[in-house]
């Protein structure tokens, strides 16, 4: 972007935790050299800056034979209501359809050489966005996806389910491949996925984003589904709360708050980020560049709304910080 080059210290926090090399399913997603990596940098900082919708990749589970991988279908395609897409474009409409895909799955599980009966017939994995994405864009995005990703090496079906508002992808893949190889993803894998499936979403003009916690500033991870589930239904009703619950404030009061070793790194590492973020703001705001300058500008407010990110822990101790 700005008329000179120079060391690029933010990238170190826009890099994931893990090594994207390290996929053993799908090649890494690795930004080109140069100036268009830099460009490349600058675009997601930016999006990072307008608190662009995060990307959600995530396996949910596996299916163990024919009658399970036909259960999971069910439910996918509501019981046959919906239909299910494969590679080609090629749609299982009923659960009859649906009953021959599982068992041809199957009757090919047990052909492999030297199988072994607990592996794993299919892997199950949702593509989802925050609520109010465009369910059609979202779909087509998960088409291009699992085509770039799996192609004809894993088969696949998947379905769009839109209920709520709240759009996402079921996508269902044989977990033994063409060649022989077995579906065993990686936290690498899953890393290039998101990539993948984020900028699917921009290429279809959706924003989007796959970017690390730390570059966001938050310092810990979502809330398991299980306990906001708890949390949910303690707060609407009376009665004492969930264990999990109790045991974090029990942890975490004023009077009993102690530092974990792992929180002085953590504290560190936020605060060399923000450094980095820092540089290059006055950097920004010294280039010839009205939409450097403009950028600087978002990034020093940034800045200071990534430094007043809480945790959960912080939360419990100083709600009303």
């Amino acid at each position: 972007m700005t008329e000179f080059r120079r060391p690029l210290g933010f990238e170190e926090a826009l890099r994931p935790p893990i090594d994207v090399r390290r996929a053993r399913i799908t090649q890494p997603v690795l930004r080109p050299s140069g100036r268009a990596g830099d460009a490349a940098a600058y675009a997601q900082l930016a999006r990072i800056i307008r608190r662009a919708p995060e990307v959600m990749v995530k396996v949910t589970g596996s299916t163990r034979d024919g009658d399970h991988l036909m259960r999971h279908l069910d439910y996918t395609s509501r019981n046959g209501s919906l239909n299910l897409e494969g590679p080609d474009g090629e749609r299982f409409e009923g659960r009859a359809a649906m009953r021959v895909l599982a068992s041809d799955w199957a009757v090919e599980a047990m052909l492999e050489p030297r199988g072994r009966r607990d592996r794993p017939l299919s892997r199950s994995i949702v593509l989802s966005m925050p609520r109010g994405t465009d369910p059609m864009r979202l779909h087509d995005a998960a088409r291009a996806f699992a085509a770039e990703s799996f192609g004809a090496r894993f088969p696949y079906v998947f379905a769009l389910h839109d209920e709520g508002g709240h759009p996402h992808v079921h996508l269902t893949v044989r977990a033994l491949g063409s060649d022989g190889t077995r579906l065993n993803p990686r936290k690498a894998d899953l890393e290039v996925w998101r990539q993948r499936f984020a900028q699917a979403l921009r290429d279809r003009r959706v924003e989007a984003e796959a970017s690390p916690r730390r570059a966001r500033g938050v310092r810990c991870r979502a809330e398991p589904m299980p306990v906001r589930k708890m949390r949910e239904r303690w707060s609407e009703q009376d009665g004492r709360g969930p264990r999990v619950r109790i045991n974090s404030h029990q942890r975490n009061g004023p009077s009993q708050r102690t530092a974990a070793p792992w929180e002085a790194k953590q504290t560190e590492r936020r605060e060399r980020i923000r450094r980095w973020l820092t540089v290059e703001a006055i950097a920004l705001s010294r280039s010839a560049r009205r939409e450097d300058r403009a950028l600087g500008l978002a990034l020093r407010g940034y800045i200071r709304r990534f430094s007043t990110l809480k945790d959960r822990q912080m939360t419990l101790i100083r709600p009303d910080d």
